[in-house]
């Protein structure tokens, strides 16, 4: 059995998904789950990262798990794991952890705790991912308007759905152990484009507007640590060679190329129109 920790997440749901449908036993975590958030043959429990202790009834049974970087306590999750017979680890971690580590140093304490487990475990750094454009969801469907700071820097955001299927091909076999892979996709698009693919997508223009550094720290700010503030703006705003590099590692992983952001906006039309 494989435990999915944040399952109702963009990443984690699709995972849930994959599993299901290759017929690999799953329990689903997150703090509000239900049954209803869950395929059929899902076991859906509610659990919190934050709290190891709780996480016993999750681990029972399992041999796999998939972690977010969630609560403070990585070495009590996984010892939790560890107790419960669990012997494999996937961690969905950060780009950031290499290109900026003063500002991703969360994700970089479970990177350590991860491969200082004891466990056999995999490690994928996401870097930006498709679905940020969610944020745009409420002005694109109200006023066909969608606004960004750095409107003209590209960066190769990944779909979600490519990085559930990296998960699930990397828990179901051996092949990936003690592996470090960086998830991208397969070219870097700027706001700009990324504004005008979802217009393409719902067959009608949507305008891009230039938001300040200033304007995108404050709403950032409402929702994000101080430190990881600052550290998207720096990737946003300037990013590094390594953030704007195309990864292989989807592909390697796959054995096919990841899908296009236009791919993935047409795929989410529903919820802009």
């Amino acid at each position: 059995m494989i435990v999915v920790t944040g399952a109702t997440g963009n990443v984690g749901r699709v995972l849930v998904r994959t599993l299901i449908d290759a017929q690999v036993p799953v329990t689903a975590v997150a703090r509000h789950i239900t049954d209803a958030d869950v395929p059929p043959g899902a076991r859906a429990v509610a659990a919190d990262l934050a709290e190891p202790a709780g996480l016993k009834g999750a681990f029972d049974g399992a041999d796999a798990l998939f972690l977010l970087v969630a609560g403070e306590n990585p070495d009590g999750i996984l010892e939790t794991a560890r107790a419960a017979g669990i012997r494999r680890v996937v961690l969905l971690s950060s780009q950031g952890v290499e290109t900026r580590p003063d500002a991703y140093r969360h994700p970089g304490l479970f990177e350590a705790a991860v491969r200082e487990s004891g466990l056999d475990w995999t490690v994928l750094r996401s870097g930006g991912m498709a679905t940020n454009a969610f944020a745009w969801a409420e002005s694109i469907r109200t006023g066909r308007e969608a606004a960004a700071p750095f409107g003209d820097v590209a960066l190769p955001f990944v779909d979600p759905c490519d990085v559930a299927e990296v998960a699930a091909t990397v828990l179901r076999g051996t092949a990936h152990l003690g592996a470090t892979y960086t998830l991208t996709g397969p070219v870097p698009t700027t706001p700009r484009e990324r504004a005008a693919a979802i217009g393409a997508a719902l067959g009608e223009p949507v305008r891009f507007t230039e938001q300040t550094r200033e304007e995108a720290h404050a709403l950032m700010a409402r929702f994000m640590p101080l430190p990881v503030v600052e550290g998207t703006l720096a990737i946003l705003g300037e990013p590094t060679g390594a953030e704007q590099r195309v990864s292989p590692d989807v592909e390697r992983v796959l054995g096919r190329a990841p899908g296009t952001f236009g791919v993935w906006a047409e795929r989410n039309a529903a919820a802009f129109r």
